[in-house]
């Protein structure tokens, strides 16, 4: 029979929603914090089955019956209690772990049960830390951001004083092995010197899983000389970054009142948004939203309101985070605030409630996508209608609603002076995985797989990010367009400016589980692709084709249509330029990615 490691059946259970569950064998009303019906385990008219989505039980007072989710399951389909798992991951897409050694099992469960202790002690020491005179500074910048004694209680921050090894030495001394302290990531070191705190000289503030528990930990540098702002825990046995919500312990029971949440991006977005009374707030903390953290806010509500950066790299997480919540059921709801204002800027410099009114006047997310799509393009010429319809079917493919789904394909092709026809084909075709050919408000197909320029520009990012940033300096989100790795590439485009040693991390951070894994298999390659100069000329030429083809085509419209007083004189100059322009990138068959 097969046995399954009590953490991963923790796991499961925190991804599943018990509610969804449920429902879908009972209909349930909302009853306070609770929902009821008629129980399905006894003939009952008046219902008597409750079920509790914070604590993830169901009881019925009738019966007596009762239990967690894997136990409704077990009993409703008459399931042993493997099956019940088996059926419930497969329902969430949740990967089962390989049928392995029960004494293994054992002893990874133990190891879990040690790592959590050490983060308890951690988080105990960082906190001493603050309190102490060696704190004074930290304390200052807490002061001088705005966050009272209150908040910081309520966060359990902390902070390390300037010693290399205090925590190291302070865990050891409470009889806590150098081995175990290795594998939860809080300390480091290198082969043949002693082992030291990963965080030094930082204020710190603890990650909980939903439950409260403390199984990592953020950094925020204090010292001028330091320079990476911000160092998290590595990913272990406890922690993975993608499956965690900042502040979730903190305000799940608003969430779930409220009926909405507040996405944002920064630890201090969610305390001052806490310390404003303003509760239902989650943060990613910089990483792009995942279907797992999508599936955990699942459980709480059907409502996100997303409130990340006004900047470049902000708006992109919101659109790729909008598109996962879209297509995970949610409703969602973009914040606008003014350029160089995030949430905790914004409610320091304002207050609560001028946020809160930023948080009624939210965007739809479709009407948000549709417009910057539409703003940024000239729709008057036919190769930025194409472009335009391509990235707003897949948005729409993502619509799980097909009423909804149509609705906005009309809106679609209302600002594209498209067919509705036409543009539901394409959504279909998008939905369908099949980016073939079609008529001519669609002739450009977005590519299958990267090209070499693609993936050369990606492997410099990740291994020569100077030379990188140097090349994406001189391109545009439009030289992108139709590139299989768009998404990727935007991002990258949006950090040209960063530190360039910052620049892998912080990239891989902002994407997606799926974009971050194929960046990771390319700069996995031992030799660069291409040349990162010469990707760089073969996304100019790309793009001078695709201008090209789109003023001939404009040219032999004219003829065809007889246009009056001959071609437009603007037109031939700039089809002399854009010819100019591609002999000076020369011979296309010698250029990366051909």
């Amino acid at each position: 029979m097969a046995r399954y490691p009590s953490g991963f059946i923790a796991d499961l259970k925190v991804q599943a929603d018990i509610v969804r569950v449920i429902q879908e064998v009972v209909p349930l009303r909302k009853a306070g914090n609770s929902y009821k019906g008629l129980c399905p385990f006894h003939n009952e008219k008046t219902p008597s089955f409750h079920v509790n989505p914070e604590k993830g039980f169901f009881h019925c007072f009738g019966c007596s019956t009762g239990g967690d989710v894997l136990k409704f399951i077990e009993l409703n389909e008459k399931l042993s209690f493997p099956e019940a798992v088996k059926s419930l991951a497969q329902r969430f897409g949740v990967q089962l772990p390989e049928g392995g050694d029960p004494e293994q099992d054992r002893a990874a469960e133990a190891e879990r049960e040690a790592l959590l202790k050490v983060h308890e002690l951690a988080a105990a020491y960082f906190r001493e830390q603050l309190a102490a005179p060696s704190g004074a500074g930290a304390r200052a910048y807490l002061e001088q951001r705005g966050i009272a004694p209150e908040t910081t209680d309520t966060l359990g921050l902390g902070c390390t004083p300037p010693r290399r090894d205090g925590l190291t030495q302070h865990l050891m001394e409470a009889g806590q092995p150098i081995e175990l302290l290795r594998k939860s990531g809080l300390l480091t070191a290198a082969e043949g010197r002693p082992p030291i705190d990963r965080f030094r000289q930082r204020l710190i503030i603890p990650i909980s899983r939903d439950t409260g528990s403390v199984i990592a930990f953020g950094g925020r540098a204090l010292g001028d000389d330091q320079q990476v702002k911000y160092i998290n825990s590595p990913e272990t046995a406890l922690y993975t970054k993608g499956r965690t919500l900042y502040g979730l312990h903190l305000v799940k029971r608003a969430i779930r009142q409220r009926g909405f949440a507040v996405l944002v991006e920064g630890y201090f977005d969610l305390a001052q948004a806490l310390q404003a009374g303003i509760a239902p707030v989650v943060a990613t903390c910089g990483t792009a939203l995942t279907d797992r953290q999508a599936r955990l806010l699942r459980r709480f509500c059907t409502k996100v309101l997303l409130s990340f950066d006004p900047d470049a790299a902000g708006a992109g997480a919101a659109a790729r985070s909008g598109d996962l919540l879209i297509a995970a059921g949610f409703q969602v709801n973009v914040v606008g605030l003014p350029d160089g204002q995030d949430p905790d800027t914004a409610i320091r410099q304002h207050g609560g409630a001028y946020y809160v009114e930023r948080l009624k006047q939210s965007t739809p997310y479709l009407d948000y996508v549709l417009e910057r799509a539409a703003e940024s393009r000239d729709l008057m010429r036919e190769s930025q209608r194409t472009a335009f319809v391509n990235e707003m079917r897949s948005v729409a493919a993502r619509i799980p609603d097909p009423v909804a789904r149509d609705q906005f394909a009309d809106r679609i092709a209302h600002r594209a002076g498209a067919t509705e026809a036409v543009v539901r084909d394409a959504i279909r075709q998008a939905i369908g995985g099949r980016l073939r050919e079609s008529p001519s408000a669609l002739a450009t197909p977005v590519q299958r797989d990267p090209l070499q320029s693609e993936k050369g520009l990606i492997w410099a990012v990740m291994h020569q990010p100077e030379a990188a940033q140097h090349v994406l300096l001189h391109l545009e989100p439009a030289h992108f367009e139709g590139l299989y790795t768009a998404s990727i590439l935007e991002v990258a485009h949006s950090l040209a400016g960063v530190p360039a040693e910052n620049m892998p991390e912080t990239m891989t951070e902002r994407l997606t589980e799926d974009e971050a894994a194929l960046v990771h298999a390319i700069a996995a390659m031992q030799v660069a692709p291409a040349a990162v100069e010469d990707c760089g000329d073969e996304l100019r030429r790309r793009r001078h084709e695709r201008e090209l083809t789109a003023v001939q085509d404009e040219i032999d419209r004219r003829q065809r249509d007889g246009a009056s007083g001959g071609i437009d004189d603007g037109l031939l100059a700039r089809k002399l330029d854009l010819q100019r322009r591609l002999d000076a990138l020369g011979d296309p068959d010698r250029r990366a990615g051909r």
